[in-house]
Formats: structure tokens, C-alpha cells, sequence
């Protein structure tokens, strides 16, 4: 009898993949208007041309930034590391304690009450988005956020994405997606966890993902969510979902819309 044995997930060797790790990682950043330090790209590049290890560039970040008095740097670079580690990893379970993990994976080393890191929120809060005059999505109440994302994750679970034409794949994927996010379940870093568990779902159920678009198109990303649960009738505006079913056309069908973040501002609008 032929028995095959278990392959431990080791650091990527091939220098292009560990680039895009970490274009996506620095790019996710851009969400809340972060850039990692430029030592954090110094140590990604000897990483990328083999010359350190992903252990020795987690355990040399987190050094330099004992002594670092620059939150926010900090904040990218220990979050960029974590994404990379993710991203580079091939464990995945589709539940909601995954995405719960992930949240703590990215956060595990930023201040505690800030970011609570893998627990969720236990008070309400609004927040003000430029794209809508600063105004703000209504998010799911916090004594609801547990069942929320079972009921959320157990309805996905019972999606056969192989009866879906393409329109309607993305339609549920955006949808799920939107959902969610909606529930901000904790107190800061919402759409970066957001971002990397759908990465890694989609790619758990066989899509070939266009991850360019997370590198580059982080913000936009992030603005189509706001967008897609946004109603306000007093200024004639109405949740929609276009601009994140076009955002999942590129990411997973390759197609060529323009991902303009300008046209998310309600201010600037031209139509809904």
C-alpha cells in the first residue's frame, strides 16, 4: 500500500508569487491610508530575492518597532506581515471563527484597545466616509453580530456556485461579501480582514483570482463596499451593488472595467 504523507506549507520560493504577497499586503494597507516603513520594504525585498526568510522578516519588523515611536508605520508593517503569512499559507475552514482568526492574526501585536484583536466589538459606532459627505453606513448592532455571521456563513454554505451562470455568481458573491463587511464585527480593521478571508475563500473553492486587483485597487475596494450599503433618500441615494459586482468581474473573470474611485462619491455623482 501506497501511503502518502501530509507536505508541511513552507515559505514560497518563487520570487514573482512572493512579490504579489507582498504588493497585496502593502497594497491593503491603503484602505485606511497606511504605508508600510521603508526598512519593512527593504526586509520584503531580501525576502523576495531570497536572501531572508519570512520568519526573520516577522521577527526583525516586530524588533524594529519595539523602539519605534510610529504608530501608523507600525500598524502597515505588522499587518502586511500577517496578510503575507496568510496569504502564503494553505490552510482554510469557511466559517466564521476563521474570519474571526484573521482579524486577530493581522492585529495580535497593535494596542489592544484599539483594536481587541480576534474579538468582536461590544458597543455601536458610526463613522464618517469622505465618498459620502461624510455621512455613515448603519451597521449591525453589536449584540447581534455572533448570529449574524453564523446565519450569513451557514446561507453560503448551501451556495452550489457550479448552477450559477457568471452574472449570477458574482451577484452572490458581491452579495455575500456586502453582507459581511456590513456587520463590522470589530472595533477597527474591518475591510483588510475582510479582503484577505474572501481572498482565500474564493480561491478554497477553485477560482483562478486576479489578486493584482487587491494590490491595486485596495481603496476602491473598500468604497464600493461603503457604497453597497448606503441609503439615503433625502439625498436620492440608494445602496448599490454595481460597483462591486465590477470590481468581482476583474478579480475573477479578467474584464476590463474601470475601477474609477471617483465616481463612489455621492458628492460627485453622475448616477446611482
Amino acid at each position: 500500500m501506497n501511503e502518502k504523507t501530509y507536505d508541511e506549507v513552507l515559505d514560497e520560493k518563487n520570487p514573482r508569487i512572493k512579490q504579489l504577497y507582498w504588493d497585496i499586503a502593502f497594497g491593503l494597507q491603503e484602505v485606511d491610508k497606511l504605508k508600510p516603513s521603508k526598512y519593512m520594504v527593504k526586509l520584503a525585498n531580501e525576502h523576495i530575492k531570497g536572501n531572508k526568510t519570512y520568519k526573520e522578516v516577522q521577527t526583525e519588523i516586530t524588533s524594529y518597532h519595539e523602539n519605534s515611536n510610529f504608530a501608523d508605520e507600525k500598524e502597515a508593517d505588522e499587518v502586511a506581515t500577517a496578510i503575507y503569512e496568510i496569504l502564503n499559507d494553505g490552510a482554510f475552514r469557511f466559517d466564521y471563527l476563521t474570519y474571526k482568526n484573521y482579524h486577530k492574526r493581522l492585529f495580535l501585536n497593535l494596542d489592544k484597545k484599539v483594536y481587541n484583536a480576534g474579538e468582536f466589538r461590544i458597543y455601536n459606532f458610526t463613522k464618517d466616509e469622505e465618498i459620502l459627505d461624510n455621512d455613515t453606513v448603519t451597521y449591525q448592532s453589536y449584540d447581534l453580530i455572533e448570529k449574524t455571521l453564523k446565519y450569513d456563513f451557514e446561507e453560503e454554505k448551501q451556495i452550489d456556485y457550479s448552477k450559477f451562470t457568471n452574472d449570477e455568481l458574482i451577484e452572490r458573491i458581491a452579495e455575500f461579501t456586502s453582507r459581511i463587511w456590513q456587520v463590522h464585527p470589530f472595533n477597527e480593521g474591518n475591510t483588510r480582514t475582510t479582503a484577505v478571508f474572501i481572498q482565500k475563500y474564493l480561491i478554497s473553492i477553485g477560482f483562478d483570482v486576479n489578486n493584482d486587483l487587491f494590490k491595486d485597487n485596495s481603496l476602491y475596494f473598500r468604497n464600493a463596499l461603503v457604497r453597497a450599503n448606503y441609503t439615503n433618500y433625502a439625498k436620492g441615494v440608494k445602496e448599490t451593488k454595481k460597483y462591486l459586482i465590477m470590481f468581482f468581474e476583474n478579480l475573477l473573470f479578467n474584464k476590463n472595467n474601470k475601477l474609477d474611485n471617483e465616481k463612489l462619491y455621492i458628492s460627485k455623482k453622475t448616477d446611482f
